[in-house]
């Protein structure tokens, strides 16, 4: 399966301190709006978001279609067909995509240790 870019989204207390302790460590703002409590930043290939007060936990992220650059890739594994496959493996899924549609959609899963994992396409 290719999961496209991998990211971790993370539940943060103060966006403006995340914000600066991952600038120490070499990050730079790649998208997200600061005002609306969502930043996505970037260091060399590795991607991290802040998120204030939008969910609970971390979460890891893949965005099947998608590069480190929020590129298009060809091919890419669609995330219903990602989903068809987690399921023939008996994976659990707390969301699913619709079937019977194409273009942006995603499942959520939980990882055995309870990690959440948001398989999120854009394309």
């Amino acid at each position: 399966m290719k999961l496209g870019a991998f990211s971790a989204s993370l539940s943060v207390k103060d966006i403006k301190a995340s914000k600066q302790f991952y600038e120490t460590l070499g990050f730079s703002v790649y998208a997200g709006q600061m005002e609306k409590n969502y930043l996505i930043m970037k260091n060399g290939n590795a991607l991290i978001g802040l998120f204030q007060g939008m969910f609970e936990n971390n979460i890891l992220t893949f965005n099947p279609g998608w590069d480190e650059n929020a590129n298009k890739v060809e091919p890419f594994d669609d995330v219903r067909s990602i989903q068809r496959n987690l399921k023939e493996n008996n994976i659990k899924l707390e969301r699913e995509a619709d079937e019977n549609t194409s273009g942006p959609a995603s499942i959520v899963m939980f990882d055995p240790d309870g990690n959440t994992i948001l398989i999120d396409q854009h394309v």
